[in-house]
């Protein structure tokens, strides 16, 4: 009876998951390049792994439109696309994906002991191997209009969506050495970039400072905030507001970069794994191999510098191997 009872409350092809407890290889905990990736080697190397979506299956790139330097794709690809073609490419050879998340972990502290992991369903899942992928998410101001252009010309990369404006007139919010580092960028590309710093002066490095007011194309704004972001389909202009005074302007741009920090989804494994002062996952150099055996991470879990696509899946790829030769060594 309870599992008729199950049946009708989620839909058929969701009832697998229902387990009230399994055993694996592998679990993989996140989607997204560095999850499928490392779906795909742990497949191939018949660790038989189970991978968990997450709240935002496929990731940071299902809100992108265009991604157009992931190698292979010579004419580009739309994000939530290559996300599916991952996933296509990682069930090919035997990985379970399920569209569900994590939301507790008991991670063993001895090497060959079994972690354990539980389902926002209620299914407890013993691993032999756990790896890591939950990714970080960019921090957004919380404007209507900022949240309905997103993928319309407001961006949280400028490396990865710079480009698409070439020549073009575009905005940067932020005050550290992140949004200095993307305002020099598109300095590179863009004829010009509006920088708005909320304080009367950046939290940059003194030389990240350096290059941004040397930066002739660079128009600094302090005490600068965003009052509305103009454009119904796409970015058209932005309308500023000053903090200190209340005056309003409008300036006409087609790209809005945010540049206020990315918080790492790691809240569940407090406690029990290293993690920096921002939270992201501490791992051994050279390796994904987090402070606790059989645990690994990989993606912008674990990387504040770069946070691409491509790196994302070139760890993804360490931790599969990474968690296959651990296997072999117990």
């Amino acid at each position: 009876m309870k599992n008729q009872e199950t049946t009708k409350l989620y839909p058929l092809h969701l009832t697998k998951i229902l387990k009230p407890m399994e055993t694996l290889k592998t679990l993989i905990i996140g989607s997204g390049p560095a999850g499928y990736t490392a779906a795909i080697y742990a497949a191939r190397a018949d660790l038989k792994p189970v991978l968990y979506t997450g709240m935002e299956p496929g990731g940071q790139l299902t809100t992108t439109t265009e991604v157009d330097n992931f190698p292979g794709y010579p004419e580009g690809i739309d994000g939530p696309t290559m996300m599916v073609q991952l996933q296509q490419q990682a069930e090919r050879f035997g990985t379970e994906v399920r569209i569900g998340f994590i939301n507790k972990v008991e991670f063993a502290t001895q090497k060959g002991k079994m972690h354990k992991a539980f389902t926002e369903q209620g299914t407890e899942i013993h691993a032999q191997t756990i790896i890591i992928s939950t990714g970080a998410t960019a921090k957004y101001l919380g404007l209507p209009s900022e949240q309905r252009l997103r993928g319309g010309g407001v961006s949280a990369c400028a490396v990865c969506d710079g480009f698409f404006y070439k020549g073009q007139e575009v905005a940067i919010v932020g005050g550290g050495d992140t949004a200095a580092e993307e305002a020099t960028y598109l300095a590179k590309i863009c004829s010009k970039v509006t920088m708005l710093v909320r304080k009367d002066e950046m939290r940059a490095s003194k030389v990240m400072q350096h290059r941004v007011t040397n930066t002739p194309n660079i128009d600094l704004r302090y005490n600068t905030e965003i009052d509305e972001v103009l454009g119904e389909q796409v970015v058209e202009g932005l309308r500023m507001k000053n903090n200190q005074t209340g005056a309003l302007e409008e300036i006409p741009i087609t790209g809005l970069f945010i540049a206020i920090g990315h918080k790492p989804n790691t809240e569940i494994f407090k406690g029990q794994l290293d993690m920096d002062s921002a939270g992201y996952l501490i791992t051994k150099s050279k390796t994904t191999e987090t402070n606790l055996p059989g645990v690994f991470a990989s993606g912008d879990v674990q990387d504040k510098e770069y946070r691409q696509a491509v790196t994302a899946a070139g760890t993804g790829c360490m931790a599969a191997l990474d968690a296959e030769r651990y296997l072999q060594a117990i």
